[in-house]
């Protein structure tokens, strides 16, 4: 119990460092949908979902591949980092060069022509993010959270001190949208400072026996990132592709791209619990590979994980009454309707997450390219199916079909390579019925907000109360 319990307080936190963060910038959609209108607020969220492609193409899996060649027997973590920011560097910078060459007519087909500095801000930015991920990746190996917290809270800090200048105090119409970006380049640059001499100390490094082997371990991981970010932005890629002029009354598919990307900020929410977890356990994983006891103790780790995101799913599925004041404008609550699907989605992304450990430790990472390319063949598919049927509710669907499918494909070749022992049955059961409750609960109106808070907040201890008499033993046990 001792290993979970230092793999929970590390993602308490790594929480304070990504997910206070993110939550801080959540606080901005209010502020963001208060300003722009919804198809200005589309262009934003639809230019993040093709700087997140690029994110994973400038870090290559090296994060992974760092954290995997970093801690077998016997290996120079330092030359292990200086390869793997060579590969980074080298990478995000040939691609920077092309992107800023390319500027032009790349802003055009994003439908911002004559703002190419809008694409070159952004690659800045995306450079700047590739340049301090391995120096982060080496916080979350040496055991470092608190440092990992205080840079990514002095970030968000700037980040959204500058928002509120740009927008509340200097905010000129006729640059717009441009504000955001160019606080997020200002943020940005701190990352710089922050890491600055191990930036410093980094040398350029290409090893002929331990390179080629890091390249091939993390190139899939890369693959496998690129399909997986496909999976989570395709929808706001393609929503006004698809949704047909005039399925919703009096709104264009650019509005509705703005309606349904506010909406998506609130699933959000889950996103971050996962990706706190995602920074303790992937160095947890590692670190533990070759203890015998390990498929025991991975199996545990699900089972709570999977308790923790229910409690998650239903805090913030039965509280959407109040949670969407955060989006301003009473227009983008028309929305609502896709935050259980989408948090039930980011679930099983995050379940996914915890089986792929099997793949990673076992140096298979070609089995990644599989399962998320088929993730994303289910997710275009899909969407290109739901869309002009259902609009944003059908590409919420199609979001939650491919996590669920990757998932459910992990778990069946993770079985005949690296058995574990997940408890399916029980895993499933806390989800079935904790997604049954949120949907139950919401079908309960009432017309006067105190009773309605104090209703769901009874029924979630209520929900805590049963939770813990459930698992106590096992808690107790160790």
């Amino acid at each position: 119990m001792s290993k979970l319990k230092r793999l929970a307080g590390e993602t308490v936190l790594y929480g304070l460092g990504s997910m206070l963060p993110r939550f801080l910038n959540f606080l901005l959609v209010r502020l963001h949908t208060d300003v722009f209108y919804p198809e200005e607020y589309g262009i934003i969220s639809k230019i993040l979902a093709y700087v997140a492609v690029f994110n994973v193409l400038f870090t290559f899996g090296m994060e992974t591949g760092y954290f995997r060649f970093a801690t077998k027997e016997g290996a120079n973590e330092k030359r292990i980092f200086d390869i793997a920011q060579t590969v980074v560097i080298s990478i995000s910078l040939l691609i920077s060069v092309l992107l800023i060459l390319a500027s032009k007519p790349i802003a055009g087909a994003l439908d911002i022509p004559g703002n190419e500095i809008l694409i070159i801000w952004f690659v800045v930015i995306m450079f700047i993010d590739a340049a301090v991920a391995i120096p982060f990746a080496r916080l979350r190996l040496q055991k470092k959270p608190l440092l990992f917290a205080i840079g990514k809270i002095i970030n968000v800090v700037l980040l959204v001190g500058l928002n509120v200048y740009f927008l509340k105090v200097a905010y000129n119409p006729s640059v717009g949208i441009a504000y955001v970006v160019l606080a997020n380049l200002i943020a940005n640059a701190f990352f710089l400072l922050f890491f600055f001499r191990t930036l410093l100390a980094w040398r350029p490094t290409y090893d002929k026996a331990i390179s080629p082997v890091m390249l091939q371990y993390a190139y899939p991981i890369m693959i496998t990132g690129l399909a997986g970010v496909t999976s989570d932005t395709f929808s706001r890629q393609t929503l006004d592709w698809w949704l047909p002029p005039d399925f919703y009354a009096g709104q264009s598919p650019k509005y509705a791209l703005g309606i349904f990307s506010a909406c998506f900020k609130l699933a959000v929410l889950m996103s971050l619990a996962i990706q706190a977890f995602r920074y303790a356990a992937e160095p947890f994983f590692f670190s533990n590979a070759s203890d015998k006891q390990s498929p025991a103790l991975f199996a545990r780790v699900n089972h709570y994980f999977v308790i923790v995101c229910c409690i998650l799913l239903l805090g913030v599925g039965i509280n959407l009454d109040v949670l969407k004041y955060f989006l301003g404008d009473s227009t983008y609550w028309q929305g609502l309707p896709i935050v259980p699907i989408l948090l039930l989605g980011y679930l099983f992304n995050g379940v996914y997450y915890n089986l792929t450990v099997w793949f990673k430790i076992t140096d298979r990472t070609y089995f990644a390219t599989i399962i998320t390319i088929t993730g994303a063949i289910i997710t275009i598919a899909a969407n290109y199916i739901l869309i002009p049927i259902a609009g944003y509710i059908g590409s919420s669907v199609a979001t939650l079909l491919c996590y669920f499918s990757m998932t459910a494909l992990c778990y069946i070749l993770g079985q005949k390579y690296y058995p574990i022992p997940y408890n399916v049955f029980r895993s499933l059961a806390y989800i079935i019925l904790t997604t049954a409750l949120v949907y139950g609960v919401n079908a309960i109106l009432f017309e006067n907000q105190i009773i309605a808070t104090g209703f769901h907040s009874l029924v979630i201890l209520g929900y805590l109360f049963i939770v813990y008499l459930i698992e106590k033993k096992g808690l107790r046990s160790g």
